[in-house]
């Protein structure tokens, strides 16, 4: 066959390629990155896809309430149950992602809780154990600048178990590891578990 015959017949099926796949909306050649590894994008940068699996879980099959009964029946519960979910309102998922996120810097310090939606009974009886635990005169000035400034103006919203279990925190925490009242409110506003879409937990 003639070499000049050959490379029109070439490229002319290469042309016919080409038309056809444009008409079917899809390229020859896709050398765009590949989409598999990638974030679905209505995922903010706080939360991965994992994180948005246990929220879905945490909100839905939340055990926590706000109720004297409850909170003074988690003395009877097994220490290695969680008390999950939101006190008051639903919880939402790009708070609970910058929350989570936000305690990462007290990972070293196993006694704040690493997610406030899912906290483990033996370590909640424990800080509850805190909260009537008598401060020293500057210790209790730093415990009541976080009760003035935290935006619940206290541990929680209301005096729910939230309510002692933070309180016995951070009253543990400036005992035991000199937090100031700044550091405390930061602990309480970033372990807020009333739920909402705002640092004031939607109240």
């Amino acid at each position: 066959m003639n070499k000049k015959l050959l490379i029109i017949i070439i490229t002319a099926a290469v042309l016919a390629i080409g038309y056809f796949m444009s008409v079917a909306g899809r390229p020859i050649f896709d050398f765009s990155p590949s989409h598999s590894s990638e974030q679905p994008s209505h995922l903010s940068a706080f939360v991965s896809q994992a994180l948005e699996e246990k929220f879905n879980y945490l909100s839905r099959s939340g055990n926590s309430a706000c109720s004297a009964a409850f909170r003074n029946s988690i003395s009877s519960m097994p220490d290695t149950e969680r008390l999950r979910g939101s006190c008051c309102s639903a919880m939402n998922l790009h708070r609970y992602g910058e929350q989570v996120d936000g305690l990462k810097k007290y990972s070293d310090i196993q006694e704040i809780p690493p997610d406030p939606y899912d906290v483990e009974v033996g370590l909640a009886k424990n800080m509850m154990g805190y909260y009537d635990m008598e401060l020293t005169p500057k210790e209790q000035g730093a415990y009541d600048y976080a009760m003035q400034n935290s935006n619940e103006n206290g541990p929680c919203c209301c005096k729910c178990w939230r309510w002692y279990v933070y309180g016995g925190l951070g009253k543990y925490l400036i005992r035991k590891y000199g937090f100031t009242g700044e550091q405390v409110v930061d602990v309480w506003n970033l372990s807020d578990g009333c739920g909402g879409d705002s640092e004031h937990g939607g109240h």
